[in-house]
């Protein structure tokens, strides 16, 4: 038996395209609740509001300090027993989601410390409301200045959404799982899963560090 089998890899190769659309839909979504859902948390911690803000610390702690996949079965395995039940697809991107989302959340808050004290003392001055003082001047400043490392943490999502074939998602390396079950040969749709994450991972990473070179510039 050859090593490597063109014939297998080209008929193969359309499975795992279509399934790499999923890993891409996942992403994307996911990102979309990480970003959004750590922005809310960084701006209600930075609120102060006492009760609150030591239930997201915590909140945040506890999933930071837990392993993703941990989250990922208690969503599609223990919720439905409150009766509560999430598709795979569904328990991938807000498992994904909010995992991401408290990191994002720290990113988020060190470019709201970033911004200076004059900058807040000037909106107070010129009693801003409380709602135009975050839309209108530090929002706009300090998410700029964390791009960069929120764009890693999409990269980084993009790589743990095979994790999602312990709950049965159909994303490339779980398809490639699959393919290579079907006929004993794993090295052509492991080695294509492995060639389509760094085709996308790898232009990514580039459009990053672009950003970081951009940033230290400006």
């Amino acid at each position: 038996m050859p090593l490597w089998d063109w014939n297998y890899a080209f008929d193969i190769l359309p499975d795992l395209l279509l399934a790499l659309v999923t890993t891409i839909e996942i992403t994307l979504l996911g990102s979309v609740v990480a970003l959004l859902l750590g922005l809310v948390f960084a701006v209600l911690r930075r609120l102060h509001i006492p009760v609150l803000d030591q239930v997201l610390w915590a909140f945040i702690e506890v999933v930071r300090s837990t392993p993703l996949l941990v989250q990922v079965f208690f969503l599609f395995f223990v919720l439905p027993q409150f009766g509560v039940t999430l598709s795979a697809f569904v328990v991938g991107v807000v498992g994904l989601g909010v995992h991401y989302a408290t990191y994002t959340s720290e990113v988020y808050r060190a470019g709201i410390d970033a911004i200076p004290k004059g900058q807040w003392e000037a909106c107070t001055a010129l009693s801003l409301p409380r709602t135009r003082v975050w839309t209108g001047v530090i929002l706009p400043q300090a998410v700029p200045r964390v791009l960069p490392a929120l764009g890693n943490y999409v990269i980084s999502m993009f790589k743990e959404v095979p994790l999602l074939l312990a709950i049965g998602v159909v994303e490339v390396v779980n398809e490639a799982r699959e393919l290579g079950s079907l006929t004993f040969r794993y090295t052509e749709p492991y080695t294509i899963a492995g060639l389509l994450f760094l085709l996308l991972s790898y232009p990514a990473s580039m459009l990053v560090r672009r950003l970081e070179r951009r940033r230290a510039t400006a």
